[in-house]
């Protein structure tokens, strides 16, 4: 199973990833946010329904998706971009758009400062 896992992660242990990642060592398929404020600011509840809609539906247009989500266009087209910035969705070469992993996984720690 293809997942995505969301980390909250300091500059210092990303470039850390980042170094290893250029050493040919495989992370995974990681996106890092520097805290969970940034992570739920990009990850809202409508983003996340659309990524559950998207899970296994392959190439959808933005119309389409739309559609399924039974929200407007244009507000679609906002969270896509913004997903599609983070690297949790990808564009076709027609210009669709596809979530390519099975599952997410969110793997953070709250703690006392």
């Amino acid at each position: 199973m293809s997942t995505v896992t969301l980390v909250v992660s300091s500059r210092e242990k990303t470039n850390q990833r980042i170094s290893r990642a250029f050493e040919g060592k495989s992370q995974g398929n990681i996106i890092s946010f520097e805290s969970p404020s940034l992570l739920f600011k990009v990850f809202t509840s409508k983003r996340w329904e659309l990524l559950k809609v998207m899970t296994g539906a392959g190439p959808l247009t933005i119309r389409e998706t739309a559609r399924r989500l039974g929200r407007d266009v244009k507000a679609v087209h906002g969270d896509v971009h913004v997903l599609l910035d983070v690297g949790i969705l990808q564009k076709t070469e027609n210009g669709r758009i596809e979530f390519p992993f099975e599952a997410v996984h969110v793997d953070f720690m709250l703690q006392a400062a």
